[in-house]
């Protein structure tokens, strides 16, 4: 079974406010089996443009992804995020086909 992503791309406004969403938001991705693969950190942007934080976070399948989303216990994380902070985001499946080279 393919597994399931967050994609999120993040300007914080206010880093002290956010430190509330993460510490809300820290029990629920636990729950759903989340494991961040990427979480800030050094980027180059060689086409497009992109938010000043790159998040990816994987869950165990697209639906554990999606029912974390549209939880009620992520709800309540969520409203803490968008008073201060601006996200542009995806929930995606990932891909279990043949790699390159196989």
């Amino acid at each position: 079974m393919a597994k399931g992503y967050w994609i999120a791309q993040v300007d914080v406004a206010d880093a002290e406010a956010y430190k509330a969403y993460i510490a809300a938001a820290a029990p629920v991705f636990a729950r759903y089996g989340a494991r961040f693969i990427v979480r800030g950190g050094q980027k180059e942007v060689p086409e497009g443009q992109a938010r000043a934080r790159v998040v990816v976070v994987e869950f165990p399948s697209y639906t554990a992804a999606q029912q974390c989303y549209h939880s009620a216990d992520y709800a309540f994380a969520r409203t803490l995020r968008v008073t201060c902070s601006v996200m542009d985001g995806v929930i995606i499946e990932g891909y279990d086909g043949p790699q390159p080279g196989e």
